[in-house]
Order: structure tokens, then sequence, then C-alpha cells
């Protein structure tokens, strides 16, 4: 394999860092009634593995009713969507409890197979609820057991949230349609920090695969399910390293250090980023008039191709003169109607669009569409009242075209925008004049502005665009007939009075990026407390900068632009096309009113599970403590971590941490 080969991988994949857990004190509890004698220390231990029958790893298993006991009564909860057995079978294993066992009965057993039974979280203690931490019990129905395991994580490709309860599996088979034919060959879920651990594995090579499995069924056959495959084969090893064990006598001191020797399953920074591929069937999800004027279409999913529309009847009328308003996927249309349909109550549409078939194509499907304008219902009046005064305001109204402007405090980086009530069959932009106030006296603008629609998208949205000046007074004035409907109706006279900021009421935010590739194009998104886009600005010469902010806390997510389109792109199974990189900056951003802030921003500095700040993440798990699968003692997680080795070298342990994920 190439150095570029190489490249290419590591910059898929990083290495994991998962966070030392500390043991949790026991915290003294005292009655509060005085006199009363005390409750003592609250539980706060999970239960102990004691015993199994048949014992923990045996071999030549033909039993199919497992039995595992603990130190203390037990429940199982959520057994259903917690507990994972590999391999999966149609029929589903159940499980129960009662007292101090946890029982799992199969209905039949494939013969020379090593099951693994994972229980996740869902063991608890029956007084506090003390869960056990991922506890699983693995046997064989042959005379070997295949006892080899990989592990990782899973990520949001776009937010990097820890996914919780993505089924993660594992196929032999390497042909590309094993993943959306076949059912996953072994199986585990994901915990609430995303961590996954695939047990009972040969010594071979894997694709290794994860699913929001919408359907139970193991496999990626329905497109509305969220997805990530590993962009190399993996294939399970071991190695032995020195841990080391401390004991502590009753005061806390150190009593005694104990070194021993443990067996590393690799790899086991595995990084998955889930994508949702946004395809769909495509259909005619509703249609309806939604007054006299509009008619609307809306399509299941994103279209690249509008509807073919027709009249039918005995009018003969064209569906001509039609002006389109719809979103940016084209499933949502709207198609403002000319005078002559306007009058007509019934309307028949003859609509070719293209439509999913039953092999999944899509294919050209006629279709002949009702709509009907709706009358509102004016009230009966009583007849001692009195016909109610004709109102002029509202007679004006019913003859003239709606206008408005859409805020009184303008950015003086954007245009100044406002609306009519329907489209436009012409506006006149000698008809408007722009002022500002100086002294105390309007005074009339140089013309430096223009009017242009503001896009394609939206055909009554209009903008001014002028070099706005800061801390200043407007007024925009537009005259009678200034603009004119597609129903001829024109505009009234109207003024619009706004103000422009201070200069000091804006700061700057300027980030200084390293590690990112020269050669693929990036931007840098702006965040809100919610995770929310603010503003999106391309990297150039390795540094992006934000203006006209308002002050606040901000945060920053990074895209690698592979197709250079400015958005973020998902990825595509059929195509074997991974959804584009995303890096978050690990801090919050504090500005000021008045501020330049320059931040430097090293893409590979921060693991990626911990490169979004805690504040902004949906998930955020509580802190636990953590056992091994089949001992009950304290144990982190360590990673060796030689900073000479080579990136592009496919067996080095930390690649993945000095190229790029």
């Amino acid at each position: 394999m190439t150095r570029e080969n190489f490249r290419k991988i590591s910059r898929h994949s990083v290495f994991i860092k998962y966070s030392v857990i500390a043991i949790i004190p026991l915290i003294a509890a005292a009655c509060a009634n005085i006199g009363n004698p005390s409750g003592g220390a609250r539980d706060e231990d999970p239960p102990i593995y004691v015993t199994s029958n048949p014992p923990q790893g045996s071999v030549n298993v033909d039993k199919t009713r497992i039995s595992i006991t603990f130190n203390e009564l037990v429940n199982v909860k959520d057994a259903f969507s917690k507990v994972v057995v590999s391999p999966p079978s149609k029929q589903v294993p159940r499980v129960s409890s009662i007292g101090r066992r946890v029982n799992v009965v199969f209905d039949s057993l494939k013969p020379n197979t090593t099951y693994t039974i994972d229980f996740a979280d869902a063991i608890e203690d029956n007084n506090e609820g003390n869960k056990i931490e991922g506890f699983a019990y693995t046997f064989s129905t042959g005379p070997t057991i295949d006892s080899l395991r990989i592990s990782g994580m899973v990520l949001n490709a776009r937010d990097l949230e820890p996914r919780q309860g993505i089924l993660v599996g594992v196929h032999e088979n390497m042909s590309d349609t094993a993943f959306t034919h076949l059912p996953l060959l072994r199986v585990a879920k994901t915990d609430d920090r995303g961590r996954f651990t695939i047990r009972g594995l040969r010594d071979t090579t894997y694709n290794v695969f994860a699913l929001e499995d919408k359907d139970n069924d193991y496999k990626y056959a329905n497109p509305e399910e969220d997805v990530a495959f590993y962009p190399v084969k993996v294939r399970p090893t071991t190695e032995y390293i020195e841990v080391f064990d401390t004991t502590y006598n009753h005061l806390g001191e150190v009593d005694t250090v104990v070194s021993r020797n443990r067996t590393r399953y690799l790899p086991n920074d595995i990084l998955l980023r889930t994508f949702n591929s946004l395809k769909r069937p495509q259909y005619l999800t509703k249609y309806e008039r939604i007054d006299s004027t509009r008619i609307y279409l809306k399509l299941n999913t994103r279209s690249e191709v509008f509807p073919e529309i027709s009249v039918v009847g005995p009018q003969k009328m064209p569906f001509e003169g039609t002006v389109l308003e719809r979103n940016i996927t084209n499933d949502s249309l709207v198609y403002w109607l000319p005078e002559n349909l306007v009058r007509t109550d019934s309307l028949r549409l003859a609509t070719t669009y293209l439509r999913t078939d039953s092999t999944g194509n899509l294919t050209q499907f006629a279709d002949t569409l009702k709509f009907y304008t709706n009358k509102p219902r004016v009230p009966k009046k009583k007849k001692a009242d009195k016909k109610a005064p004709l109102n002029p305001e509202d007679s004006i109204k019913n003859i003239t075209l709606g206008m408005k402007f859409l805020s009184t405090t303008q950015e003086v980086n954007l245009p100044l925008e406002f609306e009519f009530d329907t489209p436009l069959s012409k506006i006149d932009e000698n008809a408007f004049t722009l002022e500002m106030m100086v002294d105390t006296i309007w005074k009339k603008t140089p013309k430096k502005w223009n009017i242009t629609q503001r896009d394609s998208v939206s055909p009554r949205n209009f903008q001014l665009e002028y070099p706005w000046d800061y801390d200043t007074k407007y007024r925009v004035i537009a005259d009678t007939m200034a603009a004119t409907g597609i129903y001829g109706k024109p505009t009234r006279p109207l003024t619009h009075e706004f103000s422009t900021k201070k200069e000091e009421d804006y700061c700057t935010l300027t980030f200084n990026i390293r590690g990112e590739d020269p050669d693929i194009p990036v931007f840098v998104e702006l965040l809100s407390n919610a995770d929310t886009i603010v503003k999106t600005e391309p990297v150039v010469n390795n540094k992006v900068v934000f203006r006209y902010l308002t002050p606040g806390k901000f945060y920053a997510r990074l895209i690698e632009d592979y197709n250079g389109n400015g958005e973020f792109d998902t990825g595509d199974y059929d195509r074997k096309l991974e959804p584009e990189l995303a890096y978050y900056y690990p801090k919050v951003i504090n500005i000021k009113k008045n501020w330049d802030k320059e931040e430097e921003w090293d893409l590979f500095a921060t693991a990626i599970d911990l490169m979004k700040p805690q504040a902004i993440k949906k998930n955020k798990p509580e802190r636990k403590k953590h056992q091994t699968n089949e001992n009950n003692y304290e144990e982190e997680e360590e990673e060796i971590f030689d900073p000479t080795a080579n990136p592009f070298d496919p067996n080095s342990k930390n690649r993945r941490k000095t190229g790029k994920y």
C-alpha cells in the first residue's frame, strides 16, 4: 500500500482517548431523626458476579438455559433494547431475573459456535439500582471458544455526538453487498458514551459496520437508518502489557503496589462516524389549494426535477403564467396561479412527476389532482344588529399589495430585506428613496444602492444593498405603485425607519488553523450555545475571520469540504462514500463588545471524542464506576503512545492518533 493510501486511511481514524474513571467514594449517611439508629453507609457498589451454569467460558455446551448468579438480589432492566446476543438470530433469547440469578433461555443453539451475551448495563441490584457496567457472558457449543475482541467508539459524523444504543457488527464476508443482504455476524451495542466491544471473534479479517437498526433485521436494508462503515479491514490481535494494582489500608494510605500482566485486545480505537444517506422513496405526500391564488405540492424527499402540470377539463385553460415559490430542496412547492385560474372554484390538474417504483427506481408517474377553494364561513348576524360601516382602511388593503420590512435594526454588513404579499409583475427602483439623518435632518443618500430579488427560491423577497454607516438612522420611502403584484395590485406609499449599530457593538473572531490539508477546501461554522450555525466562513491561507459578531459565547466546527460546495455532505454506502470530516474547537469562545479576538486551533491537539465541548453536547453521560467484564476490580484503560512512530505505518499502534482520523 502506498504512502498516499495510508495517509488517506489515517485521515479517517483517530486515537480514541478514554478518560480515567476514578473510584467513587462512599458517602456516609446519617439518619435525620436524633436518637434513631444509623442506617449505615449507602450501598453504591454494583452486583458482583459469583458463578454461572454452565461456567463462564465453557465449551461443548448443549444446554439452552443459562443461569448466572450474583452476590445480591438483581433485576434486568430494558433487556430487549440493551441485551445483545452474538451471533444474532431471529428467535431472540428470553432474559429474566429471579432472586440473585439472571436466566437466559435459547430456543436452539448452532453447533461449533461461540456465543456472547452482552448485558451492557441492564443488570442492577434490587435495592439501590446500582448497575454493573459492560458485563458479558461467553460460551461455546464446540470444543474451542473464540476469545478475540475489538472495540472503539461511534460518533455522529455531523456533530460528533456519541451515539448510544447503536448496533455495531462485523462481517467475514468481504462482499460489498453482505451488509445490505446478510445479517451481521457478531454484534454489540454502544453504551451512553458511544463505546462498544465486539467479543467472540476468530483470528480472521472483518469488515466493521454501525447501524441504527430500526427494523431489527441486523442488516442495512432500510435507507432511512443511520449507518457507518470502517474504511479499512480489521484483524483482531492481542498483546501483553504490564499494569499495576494498588491496595490501600484503612487510613486511605497506599499499602501495596502489585504488577501483573494483562492481555490487551486490539484494535481498541476504531472510530465509526454515522450518517444518513438522505435517500428516501419519492412520491407525492400532500397536495392542497391554500387559497384561491395558490396550490401546494409536498414531495417526500428532495427532487432535481419539477412536476409537469397542465389543466384538464372543458375550459381548456393552459397552466401558464404561474410563479413557483419553493424551498432549497425542491420538495415543498407553491404555485401562484394566473388570474384566469384564480377565478375557478374547482381545478383539475394533470400532473406528471418522478415516483419511486417497487424496484426502487425513479419512473414517470401521471396523476390527476383535484383542487377546491375553501371559502371561509361568514357568521350570521342577528336581525337586530345593524350592518357594520365599511372600514376605509380595509377597503384600501383589498385593492393594494402588502409590503413589509423585516427588521428595525440593520446590520451594517447585510442588505435591508423586505417582502411582498404576492410575487411581482414589476418593481420600479426609481420609486424608492433612501435617506439618512444628519444633524436631525433627513438627507437623501447618494445613489449607491440597488434593489434585487433575494434569490430564485423566494420570488416575494427582495433586498436593498447599501454601504451602511455605523450608528446612523435611515429611512426608506416607497411611493405609490413602487411595485405591482402579479394580480395587478399596486403598493401603497410606505415609509420605514431603521438604525444601524454602533461600531463598538461588534466584535471580530479570528482562528489560525494548523493541521489542515492545503489541497482540501475547508470552511468553519460558528455555533451558538444550542450547537446551531450562526455564521459560515471559508478558511483562506490557514485563517478564517468572523466579522460583525454580536458579543456572546460561541463555539466552532470545521468541515473538510471535499467537493467545494460550501456545505456538509453526508455519506453514501452504495458508493462507498464517507461523510465529510468535522472537527470541533474544544473550548468556548467568549467575546465582549469591541473586541478583536484571535485563537490558535490545532485540529489534532485534542482526541476526537473529547473535541466537542461538554456544554453543547446533547448526550451527557454521568461518570460511572468502571468494571471489567469478568472481574470486579477497578481498571483503567491504558494506551501506549510512541511519539516516534510513523503515522503512515499500518502496523503502528498509534497511527490513528498521530494521523488525521
